[in-house]
C-alpha cells in the first residue's frame, strides 16, 4: 500500500470514530486527511467503494498481525487471540470505532460486497483459532477436542461480548471479582477459565493475560 493509500485508510478510521457509519460522508473523510474530497473520489468512486476498500485493508492488517506471532507456542497464541477482543475502560475511541463497524455489519444482508468481507472476517477468526487449537493438540499442549467446534464457540462468545460492551456500555456486568473490569475482559477471563484451561494437557499453564495485553498494546 502506498503512503497516500495508508493516509486515506487512517482518515477513514478516524472519521468512523467521530461520525459513525450512517452519517459518514466523503467530506468527513477528507477533513481527516490532507486529501481533497475530489481526490478521494478519484481513487474511489463512492463512499461505499472506499469503505469496502477499508474493510479489506483492515482484515489484511489483522492477518499480518496474526502471522507475526505465528511462531509462538499454542498456549501463547490462544491467549493472544482472546486478548485482542478485550476493551479496557480507557478504550473509548476503540469502542466508537467498533460501533461504527457494527453499523456497517448491519448492512451485510443488503450489500453483497460488505457481506463478502464479513464472511471473510468470520472465516479468518474461526480458521485461525482452529489452527491454534489443532497445533496445540499435535504438540501435546491441549487435550484432543474438535478444533472447529471449539473455535466456533469461542469466536461466537468473543463477538457477542464485544457487541454487548459497545452497545450497552456500563449497563452490563459479569459476576467477577476486580474493580473496573469491562465486559469483554470478564468474558475473556471466563473463556480462559471455563474452556481453554480445561483442555490444557496435565501440567500445562496459560500465559498471564495482563502481560499479554501489555505486549499487544506495545505492538499497536
Amino acid at each position: 500500500m502506498s503512503d497516500a493509500d495508508d493516509e486515506i485508510m487512517n482518515a477513514v478510521a478516524r472519521a468512523l470514530r467521530s461520525h459513525g457509519y450512517a452519517d459518514l460522508t466523503m467530506q468527513d473523510i477528507a477533513d481527516e486527511s490532507s486529501k481533497s474530497k475530489s481526490l478521494l473520489h478519484y481513487h474511489h468512486d463512492t463512499k461505499a467503494d472506499l469503505l469496502i476498500a477499508f474493510l479489506d485493508d483492515l482484515l489484511t492488517e489483522y492477518e499480518q498481525r496474526l502471522e507475526c506471532r505465528a511462531d509462538q507456542p499454542p498456549e501463547q497464541r490462544i491467549v493472544d487471540f482472546l486478548a485482542r477482543f478485550v476493551f479496557t475502560p480507557e478504550d473509548d475511541e476503540r469502542e466508537a470505532f467498533h460501533l461504527a463497524l457494527l453499523e456497517m455489519r448491519s448492512q451485510g444482508p443488503f450489500n453483497d460486497r460488505i457481506q463478502a468481507q464479513l464472511e471473510r472476517s468470520d472465516r479468518l477468526l474461526r480458521e485461525t483459532l482452529a489452527e491454534i487449537i489443532a497445533d496445540g493438540i499435535a504438540d501435546g499442549t491441549f487435550e484432543p477436542v474438535d478444533p472447529d467446534r471449539t473455535a466456533a464457540l469461542l469466536v461466537a462468545a468473543l463477538d457477542g461480548a464485544r457487541t454487548r460492551q459497545i452497545t450497552l456500555g456500563e449497563a452490563n456486568e459479569l459476576p467477577l471479582d476486580g474493580d473496573n473490569i469491562t465486559y469483554t475482559r470478564a468474558t475473556v477471563e471466563e473463556l480462559l477459565a471455563q474452556i481453554v484451561e480445561p483442555i490444557l494437557a496435565e501440567g500445562g499453564t496459560l500465559p498471564d493475560l495482563d502481560t499479554t495485553l501489555a505486549e499487544l498494546d506495545r505492538e499497536d
